[in-house]
């Protein structure tokens, strides 16, 4: 099988890939977590050379919500609209009691016809009910036209640091329903190191609907799980919904691609389904793993079994091409910051 263009953007965790009539659109959590960029390009392997464009900036240190570590933003098209979510924190401390960073989730919106030239308009935090560690909030939009939420949040009344919910919308800054715990980490590979379920994502295929999810630590335990659904089930109803017993994409040792994770689905140019995600190609980190650049964005074609489910494979070996020379990332994937920072 030809190696695929990889990684396709350097030094961007949490990428989310969006398909558009005008290319791809490419954002991700930027390493020194002060903003939110996009860039576009016509193909997925043109993604790294694509100018990007600064479209939102935190609020002031010290001034309240949304004025530290923003993380993992997701674009979405919404019934004509532009939707962008994110997570972001007031502070960078750790809450004592809950153990976690102090994340919330928070929504953009933009109504003009280019996302990267139009104005984006903040319509504050989404309120989920719950006033706790939240983030990675994703959505789609059901075949009946509703759209629903779907992220990951903590409840300190069970053990670890997030769960995955699910709500359906009002608009896409405001839930209509209450929100309907989907799952939570209970499976011995999902609380390596940190009991996490976080980094959803949603795939359509046939008459199933797929959310992957990714568990555990940030390091080489770091895998993607599975939860699978009827598209005509009440998607609200967590018996709805089956959990796959083992990780469905996990670190691969021998190509030295170690903990890909926080995913999200998109097509190729001739409409193969594609895996997005981000990977490390070492697994001894210096200094605070969550200032550690070198997560980068990786592509992977999805196979489908014949019982409709689909095949991941494993992670491909770090390898960029140009149309004139190879370029090989450094054997052991340390990268400095990138001069734009």
């Amino acid at each position: 099988m030809a190696l695929l263009p990889n990684p396709i953007v350097l030094q961007r965790a949490d990428p989310y890939v969006l398909r558009t009539d005008d290319g791809y659109l490419f954002t991700g959590s930027y390493p020194v977590y002060d903003r939110i960029t996009l860039r576009r390009a016509d193909r997925l392997s043109e993604l790294q050379a694509a100018e990007e464009h600064t479209i939102w900036r935190k609020h002031e240190s010290g001034s309240g919500e949304m004025s530290e570590l923003i993380w993992a933003p997701e674009i979405h098209r919404v019934n004509g609209q532009w939707v962008i979510y994110f997570a972001a924190a007031h502070t960078t401390e750790i809450d004592q009691k809950a153990d976690t960073f102090q994340h919330r989730v928070f929504c953009l919106t933009c109504d003009d016809a280019d996302p990267i030239a139009g104005t984006w308009t903040e319509r504050g935090k989404v309120d989920t009910g719950m006033d706790t560690f939240a983030l990675d909030a994703t959505t789609f939009v059901h075949t009946d036209g509703r759209q629903y939420l779907i992220w990951a949040q903590q409840d300190l009344a069970i053990e670890g640091h997030s769960n995955l919910y699910i709500a359906r919308m009002a608009n896409p800054w405001t839930l209509e329903t209450e929100p309907v715990m989907l799952s939570k980490p209970e499976l011995d590979w999902e609380k390596i190191r940190f009991i996490v379920e976080e980094g959803p994502a949603v795939l359509k295929h046939d008459d199933r609907i797929f959310v992957t999810f990714s568990a555990s630590g940030t390091g080489p335990e770091y895998a993607m799980g599975m939860l699978t659904a009827s598209a005509d089930a009440d998607l609200l109803d967590p018996a709805s919904w089956t959990k796959s017993p083992e990780p469905v994409f996990a670190s691969d040792e021998t190509v030295r691609q170690f903990g890909p994770g926080h995913n999200s689905f998109t097509e190729t140019e001739d409409g193969r389904d594609v895996l997005i995600y981000h990977c490390r190609n070492y697994v001894e980190i210096l200094g605070d793993p969550l200032f550690d650049p070198n997560r980068h964005a990786y592509m992977g074609l999805i196979e489908w079994a014949e019982d409709g489910t689909p095949r991941f494979g494993t992670p491909q070996m770090a390898t960029r091409f140009t149309p004139a020379t190879t370029d090989v990332l450094p054997p052991d994937g340390r990268l400095d910051v990138d001069e734009s920072l």
